[in-house]
């Protein structure tokens, strides 16, 4: 597909990167030439530097014939308005970041009013994954498909689950839970096991399984699987009154520390149920005074990375609680992943990987099969969710018989709502749709997945 993209800041980038890596025809459009210049130098993009909302540098990037827009610049209003002159000469889809609560709260007017496809919104991205986690608060991550009936939740494998030197096929025969191990980060190294591959403990194990059965398999284990009753959240700025907002919701007690006055009482207003406290979140006894040692959560959200992870080693030194960290730069997240400081959010990506997609869902109407598309296992693997619309090579044949390629795992087969964790004796039948997990990026149809 030919895909615009204005704006070059971290989610820019990051979006350039990630369709670049899928053959997509890009153009890129910043007023900042070195951004320009060094993302031209690392990926196959045109690059203009200019304004994107003007008419006459959108119709220079090929507006006229584009399929996608996407405008992800600092500012909501020049999002709107590039998307609305795109609208207005050509036929292409159109999706703007914006961010101001105010639009938030108007944004299906904006949307159906100027005809833009899809308003994404980091901050508010990142809340809805933060609370997720905060309600299964043994999980590191999780991600849903098949609009809910399937997870995939990644956990660490603890020693006191003594489940290490086993492999995944005796683990699986042992719990007599209907889940499939489908990843495992040991180190540096991601592994998409087979039956034989035996665990270790500090492994990060990722399973898939739908709701009801990762609760058993969690449970069998030994690892606590009920949301948390309270939250202390450090930083209350716009992710951090989104989060505020959505475990209040939760019936989730909050407590939020923020050092500017003027926004702490702009915060006692907007969320009259939490508990604001003005004043310094990396002062180390005011965190004690305020409940570090019992909370059941906290969660780091200040604009600086360094803050964060020093604030939540503190807090793993100090309590027992699910830890949240926002990390906004990701130049150092091999080193960042070996802290143990809980889950780790990178809006940047969460905001990539929405509008990732809705670029996959839209190739599905012109040529690809992708419903839902999740980076795992340390971005170096994918799960990706097919939707099967007529008969083809992988159809009606028992998946042992199938000549998969290496590093995949069909892992999971929806039929008609009635989830299913495949076994060799399975087939895959038109109507389904599938859920395969690997480190072969790049799959556009569910007969990629054949070895050629």
């Amino acid at each position: 597909m030919k895909i615009i993209i204005v704006g070059c800041g971290k989610i820019g980038t990051t979006l350039a990167e990630q369709l670049s890596s899928e053959h997509h025809d890009l153009v890129v459009i910043d007023t900042n030439p070195q951004k320009i210049q060094q993302l031209s130098e690392s990926i196959d993009v045109m690059g203009i530097v200019d304004n994107g909302a003007s008419i006459n540098v959108l119709s220079d990037a090929g507006i006229e014939d584009a399929h996608l827009l996407i405008a992800v610049t600092g500012s909501d209003e020049l999002n709107l308005l590039c998307c609305v002159i795109a609208k207005k000469v050509s036929k292409c889809h159109t999706i703007a970041r914006v961010r101001n609560p105010l639009y938030n709260k108007e944004r299906n007017f904006i949307r159906k009013s100027l005809g833009i496809t899809m308003i994404i919104n980091p901050e508010l991205a990142s809340a809805i994954e933060i609370s997720r986690l905060l309600r299964f608060p043994s999980a590191i991550e999780l991600d849903t498909f098949a609009k809910g009936r399937v997870e995939l939740l990644k956990f660490k494998l603890l020693p006191e689950f003594r489940l290490s030197g086993m492999s995944v096929m005796e683990i699986v025969d042992k719990l007599r839970c209907n889940v499939l191990i489908c990843g495992v980060e040991r180190g540096e190294e991601v592994f998409i096991p087979s039956g034989n591959f035996i665990l270790q403990d500090n492994d990060l194990i990722s399973i898939m399984a739908s709701p009801k059965n990762s609760a058993s398999f969690f449970k069998k284990v030994g690892i606590h699987t009920h949301q948390v009753k309270n939250a202390l959240i450090v930083g209350g700025g716009t992710l951090g009154y989104y989060l505020a907002a959505l475990l209040i919701d939760l019936k989730i007690k909050v407590r939020i520390v923020e050092n500017n006055q003027e926004r702490c009482q702009q915060l006692s207003e907007l969320l009259p149920e939490a508990t604001v406290i003005c004043g310094d979140g990396t002062d180390k006894k005011l965190l004690l005074q305020e409940g570090l040692t019992q909370t059941e959560s906290f969660i780091t959200l200040t604009n600086m990375d360094e803050e964060n992870i020093f604030l939540s080693l503190f807090a793993k030194k100090n309590s027992k609680a699910k830890l949240i960290t926002k990390v906004n730069r990701i130049a150092f997240d091999d080193i960042i992943d070996g802290l143990d400081i809980g889950s780790v959010i990178y809006p940047k990506y969460i905001t990539a990987d929405y509008i990732l997609q809705y670029v996959r869902a839209m190739e599905n109407s012109l040529s690809s099969n992708v419903e839902t598309l999740y980076h795992i296992l340390d971005n170096q693997a994918e799960a990706l969710e097919f939707s099967v619309k007529e008969a083809s090579s992988v159809t009606d044949i028992p998946l042992s018989q199938l000549n998969l390629k290496e590093n995949l795992l069909i892992a999971c087969i929806n039929r008609n709502g009635s989830i299913q964790i495949p076994r060799g004796q399975d087939t895959i039948q038109v109507g389904d749709t599938v859920i395969i997990v690997t480190s072969v990026k790049g799959l556009r149809d569910l007969k990629d997945i054949l070895k050629k």
